[in-house]
C-alpha cells in the first residue's frame, strides 16, 4: 500500500482493538453484562476488519500479469467491500441479537466495576485512534469536509478506518450509557438496549462503507481537478488542437487510465502526430503522476459532426 498514512491508521487502529477485544471479554465474564459482550465480539470485528485492510493493500502490490494487464489496484477496493460485510454481520446482526435476548431475559450486573473501567480504558484508546486517523486524513484531505471526504476518497483504508474509530467511540459511549443506567435503575433493560443501539449504529456504518466501497468497485472516474489538469496537459495549441471527449477510470486508488479521443491539424505527417501523442502523454503523467495508462487516439474534428452527433460528456464517465 503505497500510502503509508492509511497504513499507519491501520496498525494503530488494529493495535487498540485488539487490547480493547481482550479487556472487554475480561469485563463481560465478571459482570455478565450484554453491551460488554456485544462491544468484545464488535472490536474482534474490527481487528479483523483491519487485517482485510492490510492483506488487500498487500494484494494490490502485485504485479500486472497477462490475464489482468491492468494490475491488481482493484484488491484495496475489494478488501474494503468485505470490511463493510462483517462489520454488518459479525458486529452488527450480533449485537441486536444480543440486546434482544438481554430485554427478554434481563439481569442485574455483577461487579460493575469491571465494565464501566474497561469502557474508560476503551474510550481513551479509540480516541488515540481516531486522532491517529484524523491526522493523518487531515494530510490528504485538503479543503473537503469530511462527508466529502468519505465520499470522493479513492483510497478507501483510511475512510474505513475513520468510520470505524468513529462508530467504536459513539458504540463504547452507549454501552456506558446502557451500563450506567442499568445500575442506577437496577434494571438490567438498560444494558439491553444499550446494546441494540451499538447494533443499529454498526449495521448504519456497514451499509455506508458498502455503498461508498460498491462506487470505487464499479469504477469511478477521476476527481474534477484531475480532469482539468489531463485536459490542459493534453492540447498544445500546435498539433493537438482539442480534446474531443475523455473517459477516465480508477484501476485502483493511485492509478488512473485515461483514453481520449484528440483533434490534429488535417494536414499533419503521421510522424507529426505520433510525436505530438508522445508529448502529451509526457505532460499528462506530468500533470497527473498517478495517470499510468494512458490511451490517445488522433481525429480530425468536425463542429457540424459533433453537433450532429451523440454528446460523449452525456454518457457515463464522460468528459
Amino acid at each position: 500500500m503505497s500510502a503509508s498514512g492509511g497504513t499507519k491508521a491501520i496498525v494503530a487502529a488494529l493495535a487498540a482493538n485488539l487490547a480493547i477485544a481482550v479487556a472487554k471479554f475480561v469485563a463481560f465474564i465478571f459482570s455478565g453484562s450484554s453491551s460488554m459482550l456485544a462491544e468484545s465480539v464488535h472490536s474482534l470485528a474490527d481487528s479483523g476488519n483491519q487485517g482485510l485492510l492490510l492483506l488487500g493493500g498487500k494484494k494490490a502490490q502485485r504485479e500486472a500479469t497477462p490475464q489482468h494487464p491492468f494490475g491488481y489496484g482493484r484488491e484495496r477496493y475489494i478488501y474494503a467491500f468485505l470490511v463493510s460485510i462483517v462489520l454488518f454481520s459479525v458486529g452488527g446482526m450480533f449485537a441486536i441479537y444480543e440486546g434482544y435476548e438481554k430485554i427478554k431475559d434481563p439481569h442485574e450486573l455483577d461487579h460493575w466495576y469491571w465494565p464501566v473501567g474497561v469502557l474508560v480504558f476503551a474510550i481513551i484508546a479509540e480516541s488515540f485512534s481516531f486522532r491517529t486517523a484524523i491526522k493523518e486524513s487531515n494530510q490528504t484531505r485538503g479543503g473537503l469536509s469530511w462527508t466529502q471526504f468519505v465520499r470522493r476518497a479513492k483510497a478507501p483504508e483510511l475512510p474505513v478506518v475513520l468510520l470505524e474509530d468513529l462508530g467504536a467511540l459513539v458504540g463504547l459511549i452507549l454501552a456506558l450509557g446502557g451500563v450506567g443506567l442499568a445500575l442506577a435503575t437496577g434494571d438490567g433493560v438498560w444494558d439491553g438496549i444499550g446494546t441494540l443501539c451499538i447494533g443499529v449504529l454498526l449495521i448504519l456504518i456497514a451499509i455506508i462503507l458498502a455503498a461508498e466501497t460498491k462506487s470505487l468497485l464499479l469504477g469511478e472516474a477521476a476527481g474534477t481537478e484531475e480532469v482539468a489538469k489531463i485536459e490542459q496537459a493534453v492540447v498544445d495549441g500546435d498539433t493537438v488542437t482539442k480534446v474531443i471527449h475523455m473517459r477516465t477510470l480508477h484501476l485502483g486508488p493511485e492509478e488512473l487510465l485515461v483514453a481520449a479521443k484528440i483533434a490534429v491539424q488535417h494536414d499533419d505527417t503521421a510522424a507529426e502526430v505520433a510525436t505530438a501523442i508522445n508529448a502529451a502523454e509526457e505532460r499528462i503523467r506530468a500533470a497527473v503522476p498517478i495517470a499510468r495508462v494512458i490511451y490517445l487516439e488522433p481525429d480530425i474534428y468536425s463542429e457540424s459532426a459533433a453537433a450532429a452527433g451523440e454528446n460523449p460528456a452525456k454518457s457515463p464517465g464522460g468528459h
